[in-house]
């Protein structure tokens, strides 16, 4: 019989049962389609337990899997099984015989579905097997209790047959009203997702047997009362209730399930993110229509009733991709949408740059041809992806910049959309603090810290043959590096290649190698010392302290850690790398004493022999911190950062202390262990010491000196905004004359002044913006600039002042029950717009743009240069800009290269999104204004490199 192109059982017009039954028919068709492309893509063993899992629970036999005892609940609903079944049973024992139940019994199975990728063009080998046992809502404790053992029986059977089956029970009564006892799938985060979870449900599942969910039948249009219209079915016979199951609705999805559903595939993006940036894009695309936008579950029921069978189009994965591929296309977001087609075709794993297996080529194998096709790759793509396992730094780095961005940008707009939906009361604020505090230990970056690049995404980065290079300062204003290249290379070929890494220092780039996985035990080294004493024993001893003190994989970061702030756990100090302090000496003409025991030099500075010291820590967040020490205060600063870096109320962290120059290592070592270890003791018991004198004279770096306010005489308004732009002590105020600055702005600015609390104040006048910021300790910050409109003069300085307000808050204990508390950023307008006399100033509302709204990400980290000149690393989308490779062209380099993602090359200004100053704190705490003043030289310098360019 052939079905209508579209059926519309309308209440209004007269329900027909013949067109509710052709309904039924076309599920059930697609239901076949896909049981069939399963069994397909299962070995026969695991065939056999698809096709049994129905008869298992309809029936209870002694010799049969599952079999508990007489008592058991079994009996499927309207189960009859075929004679091909019946005879796949009896080959499993020959005494068994079916027998038909007579008369009405009851039936305790209502339905049987499988949910996942079983029969999607995603199914694996190792898919799961998520079985939905639906059952009457009278079912005993007990009963339930026997019924539990079956399954678990027939979950050790299917292991057998090379199956993995997880049973999960369901009341649908109550899982209509949202209620639920357990997670429902091998994937499942728990009670906050009962809309998504019915949403995967309803376009995932198989039906294996019993009743039919009452749902199908349900137009899309009518799903907003859809409890009138299934009342109607039921209680005028159109349909029997013993034929359905009725498991809820998708009118409308709460805001707060976005925000669960977004975390939980955040936390499981950070370890694997090709499997979790899928389902993340799906609820930022459902969370930015919200209320409006219908689920896919609801397109996938409105294609059925509209007669669109194509098992292709109806795949779940492939609606995933094609809703995800018309939400990037509209926002013109090429990048990310690539992104997602390569997670998809990671994620079915058929490579296409290979003949099939045994040359017959599977369905998905031809549906991913097909699909692939339309995204015009070619060969080399397809080469690429397939050979993901062979992997390495240079093409890990290119992924881990979309990947990362994928994340980050998740949270962000989870956050914000937290914010603006109000939509966190059902979710708890610190799990979603926690949450940001991972993602923060996994990849923020920070002045010193070592990147992991490797988040899942190959399975080994080690490389065979490594050089390691010193390389020599240029006259492009580069300074001295050290360097990693592929190969065994001379000092006239590294010209040729371009380094996988530099780095200032030995031992972050060491660090950083063995971190990631680059450097192994079978990789092969080939040193090139340059200018220093480097030797293949020292760095071979280097590398085994790696090893030693921060062994790989590092232990999961528990819950409780990321409740604290980061505290040292293990400090490995190493002195002198790559430096023979003798020959240091020798060569300055420095006198030695040829008779002495003490490695400092205490009768004599100038013979002092710890010339250098990097310190490396790993917190308890497990990142890992490089930090070097030169010149002639270097131990006294090293001791200094590593005392007042203990924690107060923990554990010292694990201290080993090497070192493998020419002359004296072990003593030099020695000494140095004994000073740190003596200073922290008498420091710990409150003791004064001789170490503690020699070191004083740096503790002021560290420590806060509070202070009175003074009342200083101030004269001109230029003057007034420097003095204003100071720190004050205490977060102090100024009194002001009334008529001292009548007219201007700051005479009515400066006295909203609020401690522990960020005003932004802007006046706009003829395409120009005055913009005031008075920070959480009322230090001032002004500028004048250009701005097209409210949203683009406001956003990005809001996005800056919440990246600040992020990296404080990741550095504070969480409070009891909530997440950290940060200063508030609140924005008043100056009024009247383009008048030169102020009369008021008007609280507005903070920038409403969702952070789904695209922007280009500039991070900058700031450290301390050579004399006064600060060093800075720019970011750009998470491609690493830096004076090593750059030197005095840094900036025109940046500016070239944003240049070339816009279109057009368009040269309106570019903004400085987040801001690293870790380094440049110096004991002192830094405040918004200090962020603020680095933001506003960095944007003039990189805005001019635009305009030059």
């Amino acid at each position: 019989m052939t079905l209508p192109p579209e059926i519309r059982p309308d209440i209004d017009d007269g329900i027909d049962r013949k067109v509710l039954a052709q309904l039924r028919q076309r599920f059930l068709k697609v239901n076949a389609g896909r049981l069939r492309r399963a069994s397909e893509a299962l070995s026969s063993r695991q065939q056999l337990v698809l096709r049994l899992l129905p008869l298992l629970l309809d029936v209870n036999h002694p010799l049969l899997p599952g079999y508990v005892s007489a008592a058991t609940p079994a009996g499927l609903s309207g189960f009859v099984p075929d004679d091909e079944l019946l005879a796949e049973a009896q080959r499993l024992t020959r005494s068994f015989s079916y027998k038909p139940r007579r008369g009405n019994p009851a039936l305790p199975i209502h339905g049987l579905f499988l949910m996942g990728s079983l029969g999607t063009v995603a199914q694996a080998e190792q898919s799961d097997l998520d079985l939905w046992i639906c059952h009457a809502a009278d079912l005993s404790p007990q009963a339930l209790g026997e019924l539990r053992r079956k399954c678990d029986l027939l979950e050790q059977w299917a292991a057998t047959q090379g199956a993995e089956v997880h049973c999960f029970f369901i009341e649908p009564q109550r899982f209509a009203q949202g209620a639920r006892d357990a997670r429902l799938t091998s994937d499942d985060c728990g009670t906050s997702q009962h809309y998504l979870l019915l949403d995967e449900f309803y376009r995932t599942a198989l039906w294996l047997g019993g009743r039919t969910p009452l749902w199908w039948l349900v137009p899309v249009y009518e799903e907003g009362r859809y409890a009138e219209y299934c009342e109607t079915l039921l209680s005028k016979r159109f349909i029997r209730a013993d034929e359905v199951l009725d498991l809820g609705h998708l009118a409308r999805i709460p805001p707060g399930e976005f925000i669960g559903a977004g975390m939980w595939q955040l936390f499981k993006g950070i370890e694997s993110p090709y499997k979790s940036v899928l389902k993340l894009l799906l609820t930022e695309v459902y969370a930015s229509e919200h209320p409006d936008g219908a689920c896919l579950s609801l397109r996938y029921k409105q294609a059925i009733f509209s007669g669109r069978l194509d098992e292709d189009e109806l795949d779940p994965y492939v609606m995933l991709y094609r809703r995800l591929e018309e939400y990037l296309a509209a926002r013109g977001e090429r990048e990310r949408l690539e992104l997602i087609r390569r997670c998809l075709y990671l994620k079915v794993g058929k490579k296409l740059s290979r003949p099939p297996r045994l040359g017959r080529k599977s369905w998905q194998r031809s549906l991913m041809e097909r699909l692939s096709a339309e995204w015009n790759w070619d060969s080399r793509t397809y080469g690429l992806l397939d050979s993901r396992s062979q992997w390495k730094v240079r093409q890990v780095l290119l992924e881990r910049r979309a990947l990362v961005n994928e994340l980050t940008h998740s949270f962000r707009f989870l956050s914000q959309f937290a914010r603006l939906q109000q939509a966190a009361s059902g979710i708890n604020p610190r799990d979603l603090s926690v949450l940001g505090r991972r993602l923060y230990a996994a990849f923020e970056r920070k002045a010193g810290k070592v990147e992991f690049i490797n988040p899942g995404i190959a399975p080994d980065l080690a490389e065979d043959t490594l050089t390691l290079a010193q390389l020599p300062a240029s006259e492009a204003g580069k300074p001295p590096s050290w360097a990693l290249f592929n190969g065994s290379l001379s000092l006239q070929e590294m010209a040729d290649f371009a380094p996988l890494r530099r780095a200032r220092d030995l031992m972050e780039l060491l660090a950083w190698s063995h971190r990631n996985g680059v450097i192994d035990a079978t990789t092969r080294l080939s040193l090139q010392p340059g200018a220093s004493d480097l030797s293949e024993f020292e760095l071979q001893n280097l590398l085994g302290c790696l090893q030693q003190a921060f062994p790989l994989p590092l232990a999961e970061v528990p819950e409780s850690a990321l409740l604290r702030s980061s505290v040292p756990a293990q400090t490995l100090i190493l002195v002198n790398v790559g430096l023979d302090p003798l020959r240091q000496h020798s060569q300055m003409n420095v006198h030695m004493t040829t008779e002495r025991t003490d490695a400092l030099g205490y009768s004599g500075v100038r013979d002092n022999l710890v010339l250098t010291l990097d310190q490396l820590t790993l917190n308890s967040w497990n990142e890992l911190v490089v930090n070097r020490f030169a010149g002639p205060h270097a131990l006294l600063d090293c001791l200094r950062d590593f005392l007042n870096g203990l924690p107060a109320d923990a554990p010292p962290p694990r201290l080993l202390v090497r070192c493998f120059c020419r002359n004296r290592a072990v003593a030099i070592a020695q000494r140095v262990e004994d000073l740190i270890r003596d200073a922290h003791g008498q420091l710990a018991g409150g003791r004064g010491g001789r170490y503690l004198l020699q070191v004083r004279q740096h503790f002021h770096l560290l420590q806060l000196i509070p202070g009175e306010v003074s009342h200083r005489v101030v004269e001109g308004l230029p003057a007034l905004i420097e003095h204003l732009g100071d720190t004050p002590q205490g977060g102090g105020f100024l009194q002001l004359d009334r008529h001292a600055l009548e007219g201007e702005d700051l005479a009515l600015i400066l006295p909203l002044g609020r401690v522990d609390c960020v005003q932004v104040f802007y006046r706009l006048d003829e395409g120009h913006a005055e913009i005031s910021v008075l920070d959480e300790r009322n230090a001032l910050w002004r500028r004048r600039q250009p701005y097209d409109s409210e949203e683009s003069l406001l956003l990005p300085l809001q996005r800056f002042l919440q990246s600040v307000q992020y990296r404080r808050n990741a550095m504070l204990p969480l409070q009891e029950g909530q997440g950290t508390v940060g200063a508030e950023i609140l924005f008043y307008e100056v009024l009247p717009n383009g008048h030169p006399r102020t009369r008021r100033i008007e609280r507005r509302s903070a920038p409403q743009a969702l952070e789904a709204l695209p922007y280009y990400n500039v991070q900058a980290i700031i450290e301390p240069g050579d004399g006064q000149r600060a060093r800075t690393t720019l970011y750009c989308n998470h491609r690493e800009f830096s004076e090593l490779e750059y030197g005095d062209g840094l900036f025109q380099a940046v500016a070239k290269h944003i240049l070339g993602q816009r279109s057009g090359q368009e040269r309106y200004p570019c903004y400085i999104t987040d801001l690293d100053l870790t380094a440049m704190q110096d004991g002192g705490e830094l405040q918004t204004v200090h962020f603020l003043r680095y933001k506003q030289s960095l944007e003039q310098a990189l805005n001019r490199a635009l305009a030059e360019a």
